[in-house]
């Protein structure tokens, strides 16, 4: 569970207390980890090293072996085991679904045929994804760390997997008090980070939700030889555009920003960029006139500066076009909405 880097192994950031959860699920099923650890490269020092870190791959090789040679892709976590391939028969059941979220609600349905010792739940609110896991009873101590960061990587990288796009997470929560390897969160869940919440969950852009599923069998069966590697690695392409453009149109707000330039920048075609917008429900003059919107306000909150350097700022060529665009946007003019700050 740490990232992937292109031009050499990944750092060892992965907490080697996920490597102590995977031994006591030996214990829990009476079997000896030797040979696991021995695949892995771990050595009994290293293990029982308190700040211990393993690479990414090594955590990949570790569990895999802990799942075949236990039958138990749930890891002890469980009441009853989840035999190996559970997980890629998940992935299957959901890969005829017509976008992502539909897969995703499959997943959770079908996730509870498997075990009732969780409940995973998918809900939006605005443009706000969440996908939530309920314990009804907390998992058992020694395992429950390893397995709702596990459940939620494996949930976040089966639905990038499903897209073919990285998909950003705006928050992850986790109902434990923060470890003492915390910060090898980030790396795992990269966004807002909250410990000692009532549940274990991750939050997205919803928009992703209406992306159509981009895989088939044939891509699923390929997957499934190293499946554990879209769990412990975070998936590297984003597909959405909106976030993209935004950023671009944030980082120089002074331009005029013509869809060539920007396309450009994307490394798009003008013809692509319109037409990725208009399938994710937007245009490029929408989102222009979001972030200018933003930087105006922004600037007219927190600075003193005359409302003609606040037009340039925002790339307008005047004060009078930019006090008749704000008017239309906010229904008031600049000076009066800087008067109510």
């Amino acid at each position: 569970m740490a990232s992937r880097s292109t031009s050499r192994p990944s750092a060892a950031v992965t907490p080697m207390a996920f490597a102590r959860a995977i031994v006591a699920a030996y214990r829990r099923h009476g079997k000896d980890p030797v040979a696991a650890l021995r695949l892995a490269q771990i050595t009994p020092a290293q293990l029982q090293k308190p700040d211990g870190r393993m690479r990414a791959r090594q955590m990949e090789t570790l569990s895999a072996a802990a799942m075949q040679e236990l039958d138990d892709e749930g890891l002890g976590a469980f009441s009853r085991r989840l035999p190996w391939g559970s997980y890629g028969m998940l992935a299957r059941a959901s890969l005829g679904a017509p976008n992502l979220g539909v897969a995703l609600k499959r997943w959770c349905r079908h996730h509870a045929l498997l075990t009732d010792d969780i409940r995973l739940e998918l809900q939006t609110s605005g443009s706000t994804a969440q996908l939530t896991l309920h314990e009804p009873v907390p998992l058992p101590r020694e395992v429950r760390e390893l397995s709702l960061a596990f459940l939620l990587r494996n949930a976040h990288g089966l639905a990038c997997w499903y897209v073919d796009s990285r998909i950003p997470l705006l928050a992850a929560a986790f109902p434990f008090p923060a470890p003492a390897h915390a910060d090898a969160y980030p790396h795992m869940f990269p966004g807002p980070l909250r410990f000692d919440a009532p549940a274990a969950s991750i939050a997205f852009d919803a928009r992703y939700l209406q992306l159509p599923l981009r895989r088939d069998e044939k891509a699923l069966a390929r997957m499934l030889q190293r499946a554990l590697s879209i769990t412990v690695l975070p998936y590297r392409r984003d597909r959405l555009l909106v976030p993209q453009v935004r950023q671009a149109l944030a980082a120089h707000p002074e331009r005029a920003h013509s869809a060539e330039a920007l396309a450009g920048l994307l490394h798009v075609s003008a013809r692509t960029l319109h037409r990725q917008l208009k399938e994710e429900g937007a245009s490029l003059q929408q989102l222009k006139d979001e972030v200018r919107l933003e930087r105006a306000k922004d600037l007219l909150w927190r600075t003193d500066r005359p409302i003609k350097q606040v037009a340039a700022a925002v790339g307008f060529r005047n004060e009078k076009s930019f006090a008749r665009a704000f008017r239309q946007w906010v229904g008031m003019a600049p000076a009066a909405f800087r008067a109510t700050a």
